[in-house]
């Protein structure tokens, strides 16, 4: 198994830095480029789809199949649907963000002619001591909006800014990295695995340690939006790096690489999830078995698109799914183990 004891500051630093970028579905130029470079850097061949997901080529040991390994750089986030009289933003969804648990995040508003705001997300009834249901009003989209930190008072105040319909709206993801080993942020699903993969080509390439067969590293970016794997390239296995759910009637924790059995496009192949639990258990790798109630992968995407290959799914262990996330340094460790586990390393 490839040596990662010493990966725990790689793996955070790697992590902090794609978390850092906004990169919600559409608007994901940045943290693409931001792979790529730390892909090039060690050495890797790359290039980009029509559609901007990064895709690393990764020689084999010998022929016999290819394989995929695919994790996703686009986020959760919202976009400008209009402008009020007094001067807020309403906003659409971009994914499937929990609406509720943005009221009071701050985020960043990016036009289309390259400029740049801060603002913080409100509910339309934002002030205890004026409003009475300022406990009780809905947070959704008719009644959450974004106060621009720019001296505005009207809609034509904010046109003047440069402000539209349809620009991104970026939530801060309040990165942070505990001494204890947790990563708290938004976004861990799925910059997380995203930095597993970045973190085991790093690896390889200092070990000088090659996968069995001929493999393609890929970071998609329309995943949240449901179609991030409908063109990637053909290869005979799939293996989607996502983040493994915590919660109600699963056995999987922060601390653990989830492979998922099932999730609500059905049942993964079966020798691709048997196997990757046999090498779990047989190289000591902490893992669970899980069924996601409430789940789809880009291996269901490329599934949908034609693609015929085996597909399967792991990920580390993250609690509270498209909210505050928080995961730990053991799950992601054990996720990098059994991806390498995986690709037969030598």
């Amino acid at each position: 198994m490839l040596d990662t004891q010493g990966c725990r500051g790689q793996l955070l630093n790697i992590a902090q830095r794609l978390l850092s970028i906004d990169s919600p579905s559409g608007f994901t130029h940045n943290v693409v480029r931001e792979a790529e470079q730390i892909a090039r850097d060690h050495s890797y061949a790359t290039r980009r789809t029509n559609k901007g997901s990064l895709i690393v080529s990764v020689p084999g040991r010998e022929k016999g199949k290819t394989v995929g390994l695919c994790a996703h750089i686009d986020t959760l986030g919202l976009m400008v649907r209009s402008i009020t009289d007094d001067g807020m933003l309403m906003i659409t969804k971009v994914g499937g963000p929990i609406l509720p648990t943005l009221d009071g995040e701050y985020c960043r508003i990016y036009t289309r002619d390259g400029k740049k705001y801060t603002g913080t997300i409100l509910s339309l009834s934002p002030a205890a001591h004026v409003f009475d249901d300022a406990a009780t009003r809905p947070r959704d989209e008719k009644n959450l909006a974004v106060r621009i930190d720019e001296k505005v008072k009207k809609k034509a105040d904010v046109e003047a800014l440069g402000i539209a319909a349809g620009d991104f709206v970026c939530i801060d993801p309040k990165t942070t990295v505990t001494e204890s080993g947790f990563l708290k942020s938004r976004f861990i699903d799925d910059k997380g695995s995203a930095a597993c993969l970045l973190v085991l080509l790093r690896l390889m390439h200092f070990a000088q340690v090659r996968p069995r067969y001929d493999t393609q590293v890929c970071f998609t970016v329309h995943e949240e939006v449901g179609h991030g794997g409908a063109t990637l390239p053909p290869v005979d296995e799939l293996l989607a790096v996502d983040m493994g759910c915590v919660g109600d009637d699963l056995n999987c924790t922060e601390y653990q690489v989830s492979i998922c059995a099932k999730d609500n496009n059905g049942p993964y192949d079966y020798e691709m999830v048997s196997r990757l639990v046999s090498l779990a258990k047989e190289n000591g790798v902490d893992y669970a078995v899980d069924i996601y109630p409430h789940y789809g992968s880009d291996v269901a995407a490329a599934w949908r698109a034609g693609m015929d290959a085996r597909g399967a799914l792991i990920g580390p262990g993250v609690h509270a799914s498209h909210g505050m996330e928080r995961t730990h340094f053991d799950g992601l460790k054990a996720t990098v183990d059994l991806i390498g586990l995986y690709l037969e390393l030598d």
